[in-house]
C-alpha cells in the first residue's frame, strides 16, 4: 500500500462558549483550500462565503529563533529582529486581482493561490497554527493546530477524517458567534419570541447545539469536498444528488430531520 504523510490537526471554533471542537487527519496531497472545505464541512459552513486560511509563519520563525539564540547564550542582535518584522504570514484565499492588489498593498501578508498549493507543501513544523476566516461579515474564525505529521501506509479512500469533536457548528448568517449564542439560548428554551423567530426563518422545530455525529460528518466529508471544489473553484451549481447531500435528506429519508438550510436557492460563492 502506498505510503503518504498524514496531518493530523485540532481545530476550535473562535469565542464561542461551550467549546465547539474537532480532531481530525488529513492527507498531505490535498490543497490548502481542500484543507478549507474540509473545515468548512466539520463546522457547518454551507460555502456560500468567502475564506482565506492565515498562518502564523512570521511567529513560528520568530519563536524557533528565539529558543535557538536562548539555547547558546546569545541575544538576537538588532538586525535579526528587523528581520523577523519584516516577514509576513502567508494569506491562502481563492483571490482574484483586485483581492490580489489590496492584499499586496496593505502589505501585512502574502497572498498564495489556495488551490494551487498543497498540504505538503506548506504545513509544518513545530509551533504551526493558523486561523480560518468564513463569512467576512459575520466574521466566523476557526483556530487550527497542527499536532503531528506522520507517513502512513494508508487508503486515501479512509480521509479526511474526524477522530473527535464537541458542538455541532455555525448557523448560516445568523450574526457571528453573538447570534449563534442566542439561537442556541432560543433553541434550548424552546417558545418565545426569539425562538418563533429563528423557527420562521429556519423552518426547524429544533437543534441541539451540543450534538456530535462523527460518522455523518464523516460521510459528508468523503463526499461533499468534491462538491465545494466545483462550488468555489469553477464556479459549478450542485446537482440534484449534492443538493440531496448538502442538505442531508438521506438523514430525512430515515426518519430523522434533517438540519441543512430550509432554502434550496443557491447562488455561487462571491469572488474576492
Amino acid at each position: 500500500m502506498p505510503q503518504h504523510y498524514v496531518y493530523r490537526f485540532y481545530a476550535e471554533l473562535k469565542d464561542y462558549e461551550p467549546k465547539i471542537w474537532r480532531r481530525f487527519e488529513i492527507n498531505g496531497e490535498r490543497t490548502m483550500a481542500e484543507l478549507g472545505y474540509a473545515l468548512m464541512l466539520m463546522f457547518e459552513m454551507q460555502a456560500s462565503h468567502l475564506f482565506c486560511i492565515v498562518d502564523n509563519a512570521k511567529e513560528s520563525i520568530r519563536s524557533i529563533m528565539k529558543e535557538i539564540y536562548e539555547g547558546i547564550g546569545k541575544e538576537e542582535t538588532p538586525e535579526i529582529v528587523s528581520n523577523y518584522e519584516s516577514m509576513k504570514n502567508n494569506r491562502y484565499e481563492l483571490a482574484d486581482e483586485e483581492a490580489v492588489e489590496i492584499i499586496e498593498m496593505l502589505g501585512h501578508e502574502r497572498l498564495v493561490e489556495a488551490d494551487r498549493v498543497t498540504i505538503n507543501r506548506e504545513v509544518g513544523g513545530r509551533n504551526w497554527q493558523a486561523t480560518m476566516d468564513y463569512d467576512y461579515g459575520d466574521g466566523w474564525e476557526v483556530d487550527l493546530v497542527l499536532e503531528e505529521c506522520e507517513k502512513q501506509e494508508i487508503s486515501l479512500t479512509l480521509l479526511p477524517r474526524v477522530l473527535e469533536g464537541e458542538g455541532y457548528g455555525i448557523i448560516e448568517d445568523v450574526g457571528g458567534v453573538g447570534g449563534l449564542e442566542e439561537f442556541a439560548k432560543a433553541m434550548k428554551k424552546g417558545k418565545g419570541k426569539a425562538y418563533e423567530e429563528f423557527r420562521g426563518w429556519l423552518g426547524i422545530d429544533h437543534l441541539d447545539m451540543e450534538a456530535f455525529d462523527r460518522d455523518d460528518m464523516n460521510f459528508r466529508l468523503k463526499k461533499l469536498i468534491r462538491v465545494y471544489r466545483d462550488m468555489y473553484e469553477h464556479r459549478l451549481e450542485p446537482t440534484e444528488q449534492s443538493y440531496k447531500l448538502l442538505y442531508r435528506e438521506y438523514k430525512e429519508r430515515k426518519g430523522s430531520a434533517g438540519t441543512g438550510s430550509a432554502s434550496r436557492g443557491w447562488a455561487p460563492p462571491p469572488k474576492a
